[in-house]
């Protein structure tokens, strides 16, 4: 039934966000050198390795660490970055990885390949058996804010209870968050 869900908002939403998609991709394109889309190597289910794009907002020859890790992140955003991000429309390309399969519109995000921390403990707690998604419920309830163990407990509680209701209740709230722009960093 999710895999249906997934599909069905994935093409409603794909035909709404034709023309933003394209904006995005064009203002990429025109601020800064390099690809439009830059394919993360990021952690899906049973811990396996897929390749998610996502709108390019930081400069080519940026470290592949989880932002908060750089030394000055801002000195690497591109002339735009910053407005992807606090606006989450960088995240728009993971409607392919939703249409492919390697994500949900709502699960724990996908770790970066290289957070070793992170896996484990999703790993040790099961949450590793879930499809990765474009928003969660750790995302609603302080994304960029939480740490690493928080985020965690997060996704357990998610695994524990998740449905059809609560996956309807992630995206609504994500779509406040987003317009509010709550606990986004850069």
């Amino acid at each position: 039934m999710k895999r249906i869900f997934d599909l069905v908002l994935a093409a409603v939403a794909g035909i709404f966000l034709l023309m933003p998609v394209l904006l995005v991709g064009i203002m990429v394109r025109l601020t800064s050198k390099g690809p439009i889309l830059y394919w993360s190597d990021r952690v899906g289910r049973n811990n396996k390795i897929f390749k998610m794009p996502k709108f390019r907002s930081m400069q080519i020859g940026t470290p592949a660490v989880a932002t908060h890790l750089l030394s000055d992140p801002d000195r690497y955003l591109t002339p735009i970055g910053s407005f992807l991000r606090k606006s989450s429309l960088d995240e728009l390309p993971q409607l392919w990885s939703i249409i492919k399969g390697d994500m949900s519109f709502v699960g724990p995000r996908p770790a970066l390949f290289n957070q070793h921390d992170l896996i484990e403990l999703r790993t040790r707690s099961g949450v590793h058996k879930l499809l990765p998604g474009l928003t969660g419920w750790a995302q609603i309830n302080g994304r960029d804010e939480l740490p690493i163990p928080q985020k965690v407990a997060l996704d357990i509680e998610y695994l524990q209870n998740k449905s059809l209701f609560l996956d309807t209740k992630i995206i609504f709230w994500t779509g406040l968050k987003v317009l509010r722009r709550d606990n986004v960093t850069h």
